[in-house]
Parts: structure tokens; sequence; C-alpha cells
């Protein structure tokens, strides 16, 4: 039984890799051999090709090319190397990530007859980009793979609501799956907004939170992941505002140091100390701290899931819409009230000073768990049918 995944297991972004791990490794201990469908497209991080750029009506989509390529040549030419070398590391020799770079869809065509199900998630693949809109392949539209049984597990549109011209070709693509599942409720109603009916899908925790386990990185006593410490760990993604008054905050009060490790896309100032850990090592951080403070979807996540006391730092201005996927998480472990949208300093040592409720946030977890795993076992025993 083999199973093709594909979601944005290239990015060199924690969180990214981790969702792809999480995913990979239940599935694997399920029994099934799981592997990353190596596509890797120019347009997700290096802009893609220009598109007629002689037409005037097309300023916005080039000039949002044209950013991304000097971007991506930024970070070549004066990155850190030593850090992308660890994220190549991980994604080698944990991952199992070989093989050609496939850049287009027509590539992927002679990988197909390799497997007996295919899987797209988790991450923001649903995201309409203003380079491609939507990537068939992300929706398991590929040559090669019309008999295969194909499967999303809790892929996000990474927003609330998408422009209506982008429903009818939605519609058509999430209509040839044979399971349908999204990671936040907001999706279901995007589903339901380009004719997909509710009662055909369903919304699943991320693969972070499925897997629940990282004992196979962090080992199951200190001498891997360390003694927990009194540091404060801040991991910032998109923006500095309001979440580095926030950690800086959270250090005085607690005593203790202030790390962040460096996101390859960081345009700011380190926030306290800045480190530029490898993926591994990133998470034993943030298993050791005493405090997360995070505005990342993955930050939060991965402290609840590893019960590390947190808080979750609202993402300000035009990028407010992508605080749903942290709310929907936090719902469902009834842990909304960790959620900062100011660094105003009495609600913040309220926050300090008030112990979690891990054994309730995992209980309410464990019941949205075992409802995933239900769905993707489902998945797996009909591919195995058909396989057979």
């Amino acid at each position: 039984m083999r199973v093709g995944l594909l979601t944005y297991h290239f990015s060199d972004n924690y969180g990214a890799l981790y969702q792809a791990y999480s995913l990979q490794k239940w599935l694997r201990d399920r029994g099934v051999e799981a592997e990353f469908v190596n596509y890797h497209p120019t347009y997700v991080e290096e802009g893609g090709h220009l598109d007629r750029p002689w037409k005037l009506a097309l300023w916005r989509k080039n000039a949002t090319i044209l950013y991304m390529k000097q971007a991506h040549l930024r970070r070549r030419l004066f990155g850190d190397r030593a850090q992308k070398a660890r994220f190549d590391k991980f994604r080698r020799e944990v991952l199992g990530v070989g093989g050609p770079r496939l850049k287009q869809a027509d590539d992927l065509a002679p990988e197909m007859a390799h497997y007996d199900l295919l899987v797209c998630g988790s991450d923001q693949i649903w995201n309409p980009s203003i380079q491609r809109g939507l990537d068939p392949v992300y929706f398991l539209d590929i040559p090669g793979a019309e008999q295969l049984r194909k499967v999303a597990y809790a892929p996000s549109f990474g927003r609330t609501v998408i422009g209506t011209a982008y429903h009818d070709r939605l519609h058509q693509l999430v209509s040839r799956l044979h399971g349908i599942s999204v990671r936040e409720a907001t999706g279901l109603d995007i589903l339901q907004a380009a004719g997909i009916a509710q009662d055909r899908s369903l919304v699943v925790p991320d693969p972070t939170v499925l897997l629940g386990r990282f004992d196979a990185l962090l080992g199951s006593g200190p001498e891997r992941r360390g003694e927990p410490d009194d540091s404060v760990f801040c991991y910032a993604l998109r923006t500095d505002e309001t979440i580095r008054e926030v950690a800086e905050e959270a250090a005085r009060f607690i005593g203790g140091p202030l790390r962040a490790p460096r996101s390859m896309h960081q345009r700011w100032r380190d926030i306290g100390h800045g480190i530029a850990p490898g993926p591994v090592e990133w998470l034993q951080a943030l298993a050791r701290a005493n405090m997360v403070v995070s505005n990342s979807f993955h930050g939060v996540a991965l402290s609840v899931v590893l019960n590390r006391p947190f808080i979750a730092v609202s993402l300000p201005g035009k990028r407010s819409g992508m605080n749903a996927r942290v709310q929907n998480l936090l719902t469902i472990a009834g842990l909304t009230d960790r959620v900062l949208d100011t660094a105003e300093p009495a609600r913040l040592r309220a926050l300090l000073n008030t112990p979690i409720d891990w054994e309730a946030a995992n209980a309410r977890l464990a019941a949205v768990r075992t409802e995933a795993e239900a769905y993707l076992d489902a998945q797996i025993a009909a591919a195995r049918e058909v396989s057979a």
C-alpha cells in the first residue's frame, strides 16, 4: 500500500515541515508506505513566469512575481546557508524526500503508477495565488492519476473567504475527490459557497494535532528534549507588530532569556536573542520553554500538542483574516482565552499567571483526533479494497 502526499514539504518553514512530517508519520504508523511527491512549482516561492508583461491589466500580478523573484534571489545570496542546510537535511533524512524536482503537472504523470492512494494536505495549498489561482495539482487533478483514489486531509484556504471568480473552478476540482476535509470551519463555508454540500466534507485537525506525539524526534526523556528552563520562546511570522511587545514583557515578567528563531522571510530586527535552529532544534527549544509566544498557527498548534504554556498573538490589520486558523484550533481545545490582540500589560500578566487546564484540552483534542483517524482509516481501507 503506497500513498503519495502532496503538500508544501519543500518550504523552509518550521510549521510547513512539521505538518508534512506529522501526516507522513501517522500514515506510516498505520502500516502505510507514505512518501512525498516532489512537486515544487516555481510560483510558490520564486514567483514563477511573468504573464504578458505588456498588458497593463496584469501589472499587479507581474509586480508580485517580480517582488517574489528578487526576494528569492536575495535569500539565496544573503540568507543563512547553515540554516538552509539544516532544513535540507531534515527533508532528506527525516521526510525522505528525494528524486528530481517536479515543477509542472505533466512531470508528475510517470510517478502516479507507483501509488494506490493520493492525499493532498495540509497547509494553505488551497489558497489561490495571484500568480496561479487554484493549482489543480493540489486538488490531485494530475495526469495519469485518473484511476487512483484521491483524498484531502486538512487543506487550508488561509483565509475566511475567496473571490467568487474561483467558485466554479473550486467546485469542479473538489467534486472529483473521493474524500473531502478541511482544516478550518471557515473552509466548509467556502466550499458551501462554491456549491459543495456540507455533508460531503468535514473539519479535521492539523496533522500535528492528528499525530499528537513527537517522541521520535524529541525522545521520551530529558536527555533529548532538554530540561525545562525559564526561557520565553517567541516564534513570529509575517510581522513583529504586537508580538514583539508581548514577548518582551513576558520575558521581563518571567525573568528568563527571550529567544526567537529567525524566519527565512524575516524583515525585522531580532526579537530578543535571535537564533537559527534546524527543525529538530526548533522543536526542542519550544518544548523546553517556560512560555511560548507566537502569531503562527503551527507555533500555537505545537505548543498545544506538547502542552507548553503559550500566548497566541493575533495578526493585525490586513493580515487579520489569517487569525481564523488559530481561533478554530483554540476553540476546539477550549483555549480561546489564550489569545491577545494587544500588548496591554495587565491582560498579559493575568495570562502569564493563569495555568492551563491541559487535562481538559487534551480530552477535547482526543475527541477530534478520533474522528479524523476514522476518516483516514476509512479512506485507506477503500484504497486497499480497490488495489487488492
